[in-house]
């Protein structure tokens, strides 16, 4: 015990503010970490590797085990060169997270041929969510932002048809073939259906009510993860329209609701803005109402 105090001491009289930088930068490196592995599987993961790696230090340290720590020492650099591998969904999502919000967009759709055209296509999106929600009739519909959807289009089957209420009624009408699978809306045209989008893989869904979701709604949550797209989703099973973006969903929305959200991601503002600002904008332009009890 003295010891211990001994080197305490001695490591607190040569603390300066280099030494306080040096600790700042560390833990700043370690809290991006753990920001970007937030509500995902891998963060389990992370926990699991770190508890080996102190639980095996503190064997060797404490016991002494030559062959045994030859191998910990052998073992541990090719486990820190599996890293990168083991994590590279979520190191992929964080770069590209950073790309986005390095390249900034004073509008947030891409190229809107018109303020009117893109209300227009809000209005159709709305109203035909609003009828398949009544019927309980699931959907799947995709904005196109700043990231291509591409890859995602081609998967399906291309339309490149004008964005109407009917046309969205029939393409999700039960068992007919462009039901399942999302539709994507780019430049206020209906690029393709029957597309095939990433499912999530945030641990969100494992704690908290969406875990009973479908496969729906699970599309829209991962292509909100992997892309800066707005899915807008109707459950088959309740009629509940919800919205995706940035990895967040939000759920049981009204027509009102909704389109005031959409028309809320298509103002001139600044690209940093996120579902939940959305959410607090759409709230404060819609009159306030009693609401039923779920």
């Amino acid at each position: 015990m003295p010891d211990i105090l001994g080197e305490l001491l001695f490591i607190f009289q040569r603390f300066n503010w280099l030494s306080a930088l040096d600790l700042f930068l560390v833990t700043l490196v370690f809290f991006g970490i753990l920001m970007l592995l937030r509500d995902t599987r891998a963060l389990v993961l992370m926990r699991g590797v770190l508890l080996l790696i102190v639980s095996l230090s503190l064997v060797t340290s404490l016991i002494d085990l030559p062959a045994f720590s030859w191998l910990i020492r052998t073992a541990l650099p090719t486990l820190v060169l599996a890293i990168p591998v083991i994590f590279a969904p979520e190191i992929r999502r964080g770069l590209e997270r950073l790309g986005r919000a390095g390249s900034a967009q004073g509008w947030l759709w891409r190229a809107p041929t018109s303020t009117e055209a893109a209300q227009r296509t809000i209005r159709a999106v709305v109203s035909a969510c609003a009828r398949l929600s009544a019927r309980q009739h699931g959907a799947l519909i995709v904005f196109q932002r700043g990231d291509s959807l591409e890859e995602y289009a081609r998967t399906g089957v291309p339309l490149n048809a004008e964005v109407t209420a009917e046309l969205l009624l029939q393409i999700f009408y039960p068992n007919t073939p462009l039901h399942d699978g999302a539709v994507i809306i780019a430049d206020q045209r209906i690029v393709a259906a029957a597309c095939v989008m990433p499912l999530s893989s945030s641990g969100i869904l494992n704690h908290s009510p969406e875990r009973q979701m479908g496969l729906r709604h699970r599309a829209a949550l991962g292509t909100s993860e992997a892309t800066d797209a707005v899915a807008v989703v109707v459950s088959e099973e309740t009629g509940a329209i919800s919205v995706a973006h940035g990895g967040r969903i939000i759920r049981r929305l009204d027509a009102e609701r909704l389109e005031n959200i959409l028309l809320a991601f298509y103002q001139p503002v600044q690209s940093s803005r996120n579902l939940l600002d959305m959410i607090r904008a759409a709230r404060r332009s819609t009159p306030t109402r009693p609401r039923k009890e779920d």
